[in-house]
């Protein structure tokens, strides 16, 4: 039985961001059910449950994306952890928020680079 675009997507949520991304679901439910709903089909459901791209380069994409943005902090440490999670090292990410200071600024990279460092110190990496 093929599932469903919510069980896909919940399922890929769970695999990349954990608790994480649960609490943010959670959050989102409480006001607005519908945008978590579609938080779940769209990104893990649709998107990140494609073959052509692994779940690493998925995450080292979506933090680079997040961190040029530069006004997605929240979001941002959720796909930290998630790089985390699905294989990346703390350096790939820190290179990765640093390769953004050259196509978004530094402000952006230094408020990604305060993230990586919160999220790094809530699970007790050490970073040079």
């Amino acid at each position: 039985m093929e599932q469903t675009r919510y069980q896909r997507g919940f399922d890929k949520l769970s695999e990349i961001d954990g608790e994480a991304g649960h609490k943010v679901i959670e959050s989102l439910a409480t006001i607005c059910p519908d945008l978590a709903k579609f938080t779940i089909e769209f990104p893990f459901g649709d998107i990140y449950s494609r073959q052509d791209l692994d779940l690493k380069s998925r995450e080292i994409a979506t933090v680079s994306a997040l961190t040029a943005m530069g006004n997605c902090a929240p979001q941002l440490a959720v796909h930290i952890h998630g790089a985390l999670n699905v294989g990346c090292s703390p350096k790939e990410i820190t290179e990765v928020i640093l390769q953004m200071a050259v196509y978004a600024g530094f402000p952006a990279a230094i408020n990604g680079m305060l993230v990586a460092k919160q999220v790094f110190e809530e699970r007790g990496i050490l970073t040079p």
